[in-house]
């Protein structure tokens, strides 16, 4: 288990990385869509070329940033419904959704996602639309969204098996439906790191005990 767990630490810290610095590309789509903007009102000159590279840019960011947000925990769930089990069935319900549905899912998009990717890289497929950009960027970056995500699921698979047998603590320990909520709120109004806004939630279990 400790040579998993190291593996995991190591797949969340790529990810981290990778997740934070995609998290820039909105910065830059809005900035190209704000400069074609421009350019197309004042000069009367645009291309297909600046509207495709924003969706590429936003796709970037939306896939390259999925399997951070996984790490985080902050994909979204029905917790109305989640949130009313027993965090031990919770660990259950997620063990059982990350083994039966994203690993494969994940998998299967891979599987048929890179022979497009070659296909598109042998034939420099480019863009139907008149200046179009060319494809296989736009599918090497789906490519590396589901294996940065299919690696986040083994990890996150190594660290309930791990939670729920005591070897580590549970890292997302707010799970019901009044915690969560505490939880997001104090996010938001003071900027709490989500490590002490645990810590506070366990305080205020004690004291309504």
């Amino acid at each position: 288990m400790g040579s998993l767990l190291a593996l995991s630490r190591g797949i969340d810290r790529i990810n981290t990385l990778i997740g934070r610095t995609a998290s820039w590309l909105i910065l830059l789509a809005i900035f190209v869509s704000a400069v074609n903007a421009v350019v197309r009102k004042v000069f009367s000159v645009s291309s297909n070329a600046w509207l495709e590279l924003q969706w590429y840019l936003y796709g970037g960011a939306f896939l390259l940033a999925a399997a951070y947000t996984l790490l985080e925990n902050e994909h979204i769930r029905i917790d109305v419904i989640y949130g009313r089990w027993s965090r031990r069935v919770q660990h259950w319900i997620d063990l059982v959704g990350t083994t039966l549905f994203l690993l494969p899912f994940s998998a299967i998009m891979i599987s048929l996602v890179y022979p497009s990717l070659m296909s598109s890289w042998r034939a420099h497929e480019i863009s139907m639309n008149a200046g179009g950009l060319l494809i296989w960027p736009a599918k090497a970056v789906l490519l590396a969204g589901f294996v940065l995500l299919f690696a986040q699921g083994l990890s996150e698979l190594v660290k309930k098996i791990a939670v729920m047998r005591g070897v580590i603590p549970d890292p997302h320990a707010p799970a019901g439906t009044h915690d969560s909520a505490l939880h997001e709120a104090r996010l938001m109004t003071v900027g709490t790191a989500p490590d002490h806004s645990r810590d506070d939630i366990s305080d205020d279990r004690e004291n309504r005990a």
